[in-house]
């Protein structure tokens, strides 16, 4: 498996179209979820799971590393100390990363404690601050992901003072959760899904703020869904319901980016990524830690349930390789 560093200046890189992206999901969106997905559409743009300024300057692993097939990728950074952040970011322009965005929407306590996430929203001038000195120190583009609101910081004039003082910042891309944060009474989980989806306050920001790319997140399952939000804004990002159903990615180059490209079967899905996990096993890794983001693929199809099971109890096994994606992929009966 090659890991790169991709050295390319950011100046002869391609523009991103951030028509369609996929969220930043911690513990989920690894380098082997994003290597799956990117088989399936050459467009849409992957994202990172959170990492945090501590964990690259003082962690002992190497977190930034990739699969050079991921681009367009953006590193979503969790952090608030300023000069933290503009280190990490003129790291991640040395691995070749495409943005880098800044985690001002992540509701957990853990993330709280250490002073980023959504709790940043109520401090704009320091999000600005951050921002001024990463775009300063880098020649790629700085973005946040952001909530609706916190707390009882929710109106829409509140969410407009912080998106006019980051962009004044430099900020060009915000991508804004519909859904406030409660930061006190409510578990990362409770804050995906009981406040309310406001997609129209998204709306209105984009009004207010058309020079700027202003993408929607939160509740989206569909591709009719996104082209129906992309008359009012630039960008959707859909989590769960990628992760859940992550073949929906073959049509998402035909869908949204109008591409013509042929799309991969479910088989011709598999075929390439047998190559891919025997050469993590090889190198030491095990098919799990690759298998659990393809749990989802057959979904709809007879068969599914044997598959997703197969692959749970086989998958984490000693030896365990390809053959058990194979194996697990027998039981299902694809349609004629």
């Amino acid at each position: 498996m090659t890991i790169i560093t991709d050295t390319t200046p950011y100046s002869t890189r391609p523009t991103i179209d951030h028509r369609l992206s996929v969220a930043p999901m911690l513990d989920w969106t690894d380098k082997h979820c994003r290597y799956f997905y990117r088989l399936m559409s050459k467009h849409t743009v992957l994202y990172t799971e959170m990492v945090t300024t501590g964990a690259i300057l003082h962690g002992k692993g190497d977190y930034l590393t990739y699969n050079d097939a991921e681009h367009p990728l953006v590193l979503q950074l969790g952090g608030s100390d300023v000069k933290a952040m503009t280190e990490c970011t003129k790291i991640a322009e040395q691995y070749g990363y495409d943005e880098i965005n800044i985690n001002v929407g992540c509701p957990s306590d853990r993330v709280q404690n250490g002073r980023f996430g959504a709790c940043l929203m109520a401090e704009p001038s320091l999000v600005a601050e951050c921002v001024d000195q990463m775009q300063a120190a880098t020649n790629i583009p700085v973005t946040v992901k952001s909530r609706i609101g916190i707390d009882d910081l929710d109106s829409y004039e509140f969410l407009h003072t912080f998106i006019d003082q980051v962009a004044r910042a430099g900020c060009q891309h915000f991508i804004i959760h519909a859904r406030k944060a409660w930061l006190t009474g409510l578990s990362p989980k409770q804050n995906r899904d009981v406040p309310p989806l406001d997609y129209n306050r998204v709306y209105q920001i984009k009004d207010a703020f058309q020079n700027l790319d202003i993408s929607i997140n939160g509740g989206i399952k569909s591709f009719t869904e996104v082209n129906d939000h992309l008359q009012h804004i630039d960008g959707v990002m859909i989590g769960r319901e990628i992760y859940n159903n992550p073949y929906m990615l073959v049509d998402a180059d035909s869908e949204i980016y109008k591409s013509d490209a042929a799309k991969l079967t479910r088989t011709e899905v598999i075929e390439l990524m047998i190559p891919y996990i025997d050469s993590h096993v090889d190198t030491g890794g095990r098919a799990w830690h690759i298998l659990r983001h393809m749990l989802g693929l057959c979904n709809g199809l007879s068969g599914a349930r044997k598959f997703r099971q197969h692959l749970s109890e086989c998958a984490g096994k000693d030896g365990a390789d390809g053959q058990v994606l194979l194996d697990a992929f027998n039981k299902v009966t694809l349609p004629e």
